[in-house]
């Protein structure tokens, strides 16, 4: 241990500068943060196998140094308000698909309301872990902005670690943590559907009061959408952020939550403190995307989500499905009847003499074509 706290030594120096350097925090708060950085870098750096083997400690000391220094730095620079949204809407993002209870059709309304009680249990959990590993005592809380970026980078950390698995795999803590977070929650209470559509009350001591039966025979008129429908839509939402992730959109991916909870655009603007320029130009880059999205990645699910899949003739009417192929060129008319033949893109490919590439770019724009003329309004 001796040996590695020489080898690190300098990034204690590193730690201090740049944040004496960095942030307008006092020289003994500097001090302090750097201290307990440089006590997590020396412990990882005694801990990890891979480190010890690479024989070059001090690399990866200034490293992780570097990179804890870059987190902080960044959730400073924000401030307290903007921090915290960051840090909430970065979690949010992470555990969305996550948090959905078993042998239920949430709303997302319902979801967003669960994930808003798990991430608040989740930076209690961090908290802690974050006081028992700096060695600080249980009533410790940040109260300077320096501690409290500190505190932000340190979850943000804390939720992504990989925890190894059964099976040579592993998975983020904060994902295992919502999973069983959702496994948790109880289960809808069963109800005597006969008597809650008849509008009985039932004796006094039936735990189903009027008010109860009331609520139930709403929900049983209301127009909700079927299981299927519903969990169909689950997986468009689901395959979307997965999308956007994959292409590190994550603020695509921020503002499609916000989107989800029907907020309007001076809300949304505010959470993510942008101004309306700044949200009107991540809006074109999110409805870029969904495009992209819905025609081309996904556009099987997305359709038949819709109800416009080529089993409706993409959802158009005799008369504009009659428009919509007269503006077809014959290598598009083939593609599209292939395409209703359940023909893949290979085959496809093949019978027309030209590459995947081609016919699914063809198929973007036949399917864009149809977009079009279906929310015509003047046809």
């Amino acid at each position: 241990m001796g040996d590695i706290c020489q080898s690190v030594e300098p990034t204690f120096q590193l730690l201090f500068n740049k944040l004496r350097l960095s942030t307008n925090a006092s020289e003994q708060n500097c001090w302090d943060v750097a201290d307990r950085l440089f006590k997590e870098i020396t412990r990882i750096c005694s801990e990890s196998r891979r480190i010890q083997a690479s024989g070059d400690i001090e690399s990866w000391a200034t490293s992780l140094a570097e990179h804890r220094l870059q987190q902080c730095i960044h959730y400073y620079k924000l401030g307290s308000k903007r921090g915290r949204v960051e840090l909430h809407s970065s979690l949010s993002a992470v555990v969305y698909r996550y948090i959905n209870p078993p042998q239920t059709q949430s709303s997302y309304h319902a979801r967003l309301t669960l994930i808003e009680d798990f991430l608040q249990s989740f930076y209690m959990e961090a908290l802690n872990a974050f006081r028992r590993e700096s060695q600080l005592p249980s009533t410790y809380q940040p109260t300077t902005l320096l501690q409290l970026a500190e505190w932000m980078a340190f979850t943000e950390r804390y939720g992504k670690r990989r925890i190894p698995l059964p099976g040579y795999r592993n998975q983020q803590l904060i994902i295992l943590r919502a999973q069983t977070f959702s496994q948790q929650q109880p289960t809808e209470t069963p109800v005597d559907i006969e008597r809650a559509a008849e509008g009985v009350s039932g004796d006094s001591d039936n735990q189903w009061n009027a008010a109860s039966i009331q609520q139930v025979r709403e929900q049983m008129v209301a127009q909700e959408p079927e299981p299927t429908e519903d969990s169909l839509r689950e997986t468009v939402i689901d395959k979307l952020i997965s999308y956007l992730e994959e292409r590190n959109q994550k603020d695509c991916v921020k503002y499609f939550v916000l989107r989800l909870q029907d907020l309007p655009a001076n809300e949304i603007e505010s959470i993510l403190e942008l101004t309306p320029r700044e949200r009107d130009y991540l809006q074109q880059r999110f409805k870029y995307h969904l495009i992209r999205f819905a025609l081309s990645h996904e556009w099987e699910l997305v359709h038949q989500w819709l109800e416009i899949d080529l089993n409706n003739n993409l959802g158009l009417t005799p008369e504009r499905w009659q428009i919509f192929f007269s503006q077809l060129d014959s290598q598009q008319s083939q593609i599209l009847e292939l395409k209703k033949q359940g023909q893949p893109d290979a085959a496809i490919a093949q019978s027309l003499s030209c590459t995947v590439s081609q016919v699914r770019k063809q198929w973007f724009k036949i399917l864009e074509k149809a977009w079009e003329i279906r929310n015509d309004g003047n046809l």
